[in-house]
């Protein structure tokens, strides 16, 4: 079978966007995640903030990470205060993810900042953040897509999959995400 031959990229390489150091980073924090960070016990929270800030992470003390949490890059993360990565987390933070204070990150979600351009023969690697701002939850096995922004109090229900931006105190669930109702908090 023939391709078309706009799609034929046997001719075609697509050499990798990133930098050696970056890609001496990542194995060096790869190595560091498999003997300092995930085999500590889960309630060692400060030390992983410290493994984590060492490799240039912005993370306050008052964050909660567990231990199983996959970080592409921790210095493309920032977490604030009271905030919270529950296990077995994908951060796939090609591009700058920001976490703010108060903000939940629910187990066996996805965060994902960056995807491929389709239109190109090569599928060359496209990169944008991502921001969950304060007192934001994404609950668990969501997928948040490169580029979007999870306003303040909003939530993005369980298995939801979101690509655009979720407005503040809305709840949205479904594939693809679509507004419930407004999210209110009870005095």
């Amino acid at each position: 079978m023939k391709l078309d031959p706009k799609l034929d990229t046997s001719r075609t390489a697509c050499p990798s966007s990133h930098s050696t150091a970056n890609k001496i980073g990542r194995v060096l924090w790869g190595v560091c995640w498999w003997v300092l960070f995930r085999p500590s016990p889960r309630i060692v929270f400060r030390w992983r903030v410290l493994v984590l800030r060492s490799f240039g992470a912005t993370v306050t003390a008052e964050s909660r990470i567990d231990p199983t949490v996959r970080i592409w890059a921790p210095w493309n993360l920032t977490i604030g205060r009271n905030s919270s990565i529950g296990h077995h987390v994908d951060v796939y933070n090609v591009a700058p993810i920001s976490i703010g204070d108060n903000a939940t990150v629910s187990q066996y979600s996805y965060l994902c900042a960056a995807s491929h351009d389709l239109a190109d023969p090569t599928m060359k690697l496209t990169t944008s953040p991502i921001r969950i701002e304060h007192a934001a939850w994404v609950c668990a096995k969501a997928f948040v897509g490169p580029g979007v922004t999870v306003h303040e109090g909003a939530v993005v229900g369980a298995c939801g999959v979101v690509t655009k931006d979720v407005p503040e105190w809305t709840i949205v669930a479904g594939n693809p995400a679509r507004e419930i109702r407004k999210r209110e908090i009870n005095a």
